[in-house]
């Protein structure tokens, strides 16, 4: 008889969108317990899903779950980096990015089939400051944006759309000194985001063609752009197209030195912080195990309910302008109808 694996649920009860309350008695219900064992955590304070990760780590536990949000993930999986013990992934946060890049379901009892499933690949992940991240990490814009949504009321794609439209505009360009394998460039950019997977979460795509297996990170250099840009960018994030903009500069690498005027926010896969002048990015190849989706090969490419509002949005777009006369008032009202279409969904 083939031995039980050994699991381990971290629950974050306090991350993301979603209720935990149901999430034990969901297990209990579809994980195939012939073929595994298992026992449920719940986190009781920041940092707690690290300790008992990287605890399951050291006795080499077969598998750890993270239950939560993007910030739940990245903290139980930094802890299982270059283990035995695999990841697993039961989203239940407001941009689920990396569950998202790995086409595991949102809903709770599909994803607990893929932990049934038990397919397990090997990964990368990537390094900033000796800071992880598995999706995405960057500086400028992007540590801007990470740092309004974290700051917003209310979380999800809305939020995320509708900082990006007002309060990006206010955001002022830097000037970056950014050196690889092949030298070193100057560029004055809106932000610089390394992109290990293909997006932030919310199905908003900053690098349409990453994947986690090839050693080397998607770097994103978005160029300053003016107030009538501005929507369009926000659109090619979730269109896929993002790549396409003429804003945009993109190469891949395995490392990365950024220099800027002053210390200033980075992110990791979201999660704001402060840090220094000098900035380290480099991709740790094949370095995590992870639970994936048995009938895809990372992100399908599937459209995605946000893809279709969009896509409506801009064919209309020029008949918008056409009744608006200033600029300001022209940008306010492409940001109603948007965030409109937006909430009919």
């Amino acid at each position: 008889m083939t031995k039980k694996k050994e699991i381990v649920f971290i629950v974050n009860p306090i991350s993301g969108t979603h209720s935990k309350d149901e999430v034990p008695s969901l297990i209990e219900e579809n994980l195939e317990k012939d073929h595994f064992d298992y026992q449920i955590c719940f986190t009781e304070y920041a940092g707690h899903a690290a300790e008992i990760a990287k605890a399951c780590a050291e006795r080499q536990t077969d598998i750890v779950v993270a239950v939560g949000g993007d910030g739940t993930v990245n903290e139980v999986a930094r802890s299982l980096t270059h283990s035995f013990t695999a990841l697993g992934i039961i989203p239940c946060g407001s941009g689920n990015g990396l569950a998202r890049h790995l086409c595991i379901p949102l809903d709770i009892k599909k994803a607990i089939q893929i932990i049934n499933a038990c397919k397990i690949e090997t990964f990368d992940y990537g390094m900033i400051n000796d800071l992880p991240f598995f999706c995405t990490c960057g500086m400028g814009f992007d540590a801007f944006i990470s740092l309004k949504f974290a700051e917003a009321g209310k979380r999800g794609p809305i939020t995320y759309v509708e900082n990006v439209l007002k309060e990006g505009l206010k955001y002022k360009p830097e000037t970056y000194e950014v050196s690889d394998d092949t030298g070193k460039k100057r560029y004055k950019a809106f932000l610089i985001a390394c992109a290990n997977a293909s997006q932030y979460g919310n199905n908003a795509y900053i690098a349409p063609g990453a994947t986690m297996k090839d050693g080397e990170m998607d770097v994103i250099i978005m160029e300053p752009f003016d107030a009538l840009e501005a929507p369009q960018i926000a659109a090619d994030l979730f269109m896929k197209t993002i790549t396409n903009n003429s804003k945009i500069k993109t190469f891949r690498t395995k490392s990365l030195h950024i220099k800027r005027k002053g210390p200033g926010a980075i992110h990791y896969d979201g999660d704001p912080i402060m840090t220094g002048e000098e900035i380290e990015v480099h991709i740790e190849h094949e370095g995590i195990r992870i639970l994936t989706n048995p009938d895809v090969i990372e992100d399908s490419g599937q459209p995605n309910f946000l893809l279709n509002a969009f896509s409506d949005f801009f064919n209309n777009i020029n008949n918008v302008r056409e009744d608006i006369g200033k600029t300001g008032h022209r940008i306010l009202v492409i940001n109603k109808v948007l965030l409109r279409k937006l909430s009919k969904i």
